[in-house]
């Protein structure tokens, strides 16, 4: 699988790039659609404010661990591919590309304007808006990636 650098700065520069890519049209590199990875976004997104599965809290004695050796390597895009996610964030195959960027445009939004509660990461643990912002926009620039537009 190959997949693009891609570097985005916010998530209002993710939301673009999925806007460019519904318009263009694309290719894809890995295992998702636009719609999925929309999809799954919006749901690691929607987490931070309203919640993770209680579940999830096991990984929290490994989370020192894992924000010194796997949360530089994606901030700095050097995620690496194929590590399995949970199966609440996956998504379905039959989704539309139309309605998962909206959906995801809007979980932007509700992010960007959110001033209460964040709530921790299950793998990485607690970030101010302004660093979990920075974490959701190379996620999705992990994800993303593996999307090329036709030109």
């Amino acid at each position: 699988m190959s997949r693009r650098k891609l570097d985005l700065e916010n998530l209002d520069d993710a939301a673009t790039e999925c806007q460019r890519l519904l318009q263009s049209g694309y290719e894809r590199n890995g295992n998702w659609s636009l719609a999925q990875i929309c999809n799954h976004m919006r749901m690691t997104i929607d987490s931070s404010i309203d919640g993770y599965p209680k579940w999830m809290a096991i990984g929290k004695p490994l989370r020192p661990l894992l924000r010194w050796l796997m949360l530089p390597k994606l901030l700095r895009g050097d995620s690496p591919a194929g590590i399995k996610t949970a199966s609440t964030f996956v998504p379905a195959e039959d989704l539309s590309d139309a309605e998962e960027v909206a959906l995801f445009t809007e979980s932007v939004r509700r992010f960007r304007t959110h001033t209460g509660y964040l709530h921790p990461h299950p793998g990485f643990g607690k970030f101010d808006h302004a660093s979990l912002e920075q974490f959701h926009a190379c996620h999705a620039a992990h994800h993303l990636g593996f999307l090329a537009a036709r030109e």
